[in-house]
This record gives structure tokens, C-alpha cells and sequence, in this order.
């Protein structure tokens, strides 16, 4: 699996682009410099370089090398600077109560199997009072075929997240249809589940 990322990740282009998921950016309201934050599955850089624009503390982690050291130079190339970590996030130490924002956007490599555990540690790794945004696909982007896993079970629905994710306050749950330009990855219209939720 590393092998594929660093494959995907090898080119000099960007393989999701380099803008901000458009989610992520329509809630830079919610956000306050100053804060820790943890870009889950990062990439090539392009949200947690946008984090670090906003003013934030970020790490940024991920499965290949290659991602990171190009989310490295998209930082460089803005003007700030973020923290990158090479990890599996099954393997990955999250500490209790560490991040004041956690942001998961496309993370769907888990199997449903995989997930709640997955999401247990996101949670626990949130101070109280922290945010989680986070944007997937529904099993519906199988029909669009503009981006995202080929297996449905690596999809999920806005009431398999807030089942997951029912100790937190949901601020904002929706599955909606829209066109999104991420680079050639992630290009057209698109199954979307958004989410933003609260530690308390």
C-alpha cells in the first residue's frame, strides 16, 4: 500500500492539486490562529499547507514519503512552514487530548471494519472543545466515478458518521452533490458526505 502512494505521489504534479478541499476552506471561520492541528492522510500538502496559512500549528501526517516531501515544498513555496510525520495511522501513537482540530478529507483507505477504531483514535486525540471537519464520498460516487475508492465498503453515509461519532456534538451533517476540482484525482461531480462535530 505505501508503494502505491509513493507511486501516486512520485510525479512532479500534484496529483489532488494544490488549492484547499473546498470544504475544508468554507470553514476557515471556525478556525483561530494559534491552534494545534493534525491534517489526517495529508497527502501532498495541499490542506495542511492551507492550515498553516490560516496561522496554525499544523502536523501533518501520511503513509508516504513521497506526499510528504512534497507537501514540504508546497510549504515552502507559500511561506510557511508545518510539522510532516511519516505514519500509519493504525500504528500511529494519538495522543489524548493533543489537537485543538483535527481535519480528515478523503481518509476513506479504511474498511468499514477498519473505521470505528480509526475514528475512536481521532476523537481521543482531540482536546475537549476541539473540531473535527471532515469530508468523504458516498457509496453514490461509484456511480459519478470522478475520484475516491472502488470499494463500496470504503464509503460510508452521514448516519455511519453520526453513529461513529455520537459522543460529539454534530454541528453540521450533510450528503450533498457537487462538482470539485482537486487536481486530476478528485475532478467532477461528486457524492459528498461533510461533517463538522465538537469534543465535549
Amino acid at each position: 500500500m505505501q508503494n502505491f502512494w509513493n507511486e501516486r505521489f512520485g510525479g512532479e504534479d500534484y496529483f489532488y492539486g494544490v488549492k484547499p478541499n473546498a470544504f475544508l476552506a468554507s470553514q476557515a471561520a471556525r478556525l483561530k490562529p494559534g491552534w494545534s492541528a493534525l491534517s489526517v492522510a495529508d497527502g501532498e500538502g495541499r490542506n495542511g499547507v492551507w492550515l498553516a496559512e490560516q496561522g496554525l500549528d499544523v502536523l501533518a501526517i501520511d503513509f508516504s514519503e513521497q506526499g510528504l516531501q512534497k507537501s514540504a515544498r508546497l510549504a515552502a513555496s507559500r511561506g510557511v512552514s508545518l510539522q510532516t510525520e511519516q505514519a500509519d495511522v493504525y500504528a500511529w501513537q494519538w495522543d489524548e487530548n493533543r489537537f485543538d482540530v483535527i481535519v480528515a478529507i478523503f481518509i476513506q483507505f479504511a474498511s468499514s471494519a477498519q473505521r470505528p477504531a480509526l475514528h475512536r483514535s481521532i476523537q481521543k486525540a482531540l482536546k475537549p472543545g476541539g473540531l473535527l471537519l471532515l469530508q468523504g464520498y458516498t457509496p453514490k460516487q461509484l456511480e459519478f466515478g470522478t475520484g475516491g475508492p472502488s470499494n463500496v465498503d470504503n464509503l460510508y453515509t452521514a448516519e455511519d458518521l453520526r453513529h461513529d461519532f455520537e459522543s460529539m456534538k454534530i454541528l453540521h451533517l450533510c450528503e450533498h452533490e457537487s462538482s470539485i476540482d482537486e487536481g486530476p484525482g478528485h475532478s467532477g461531480m461528486s457524492a459528498l458526505v461533510d461533517l463538522v462535530a465538537r469534543k465535549v
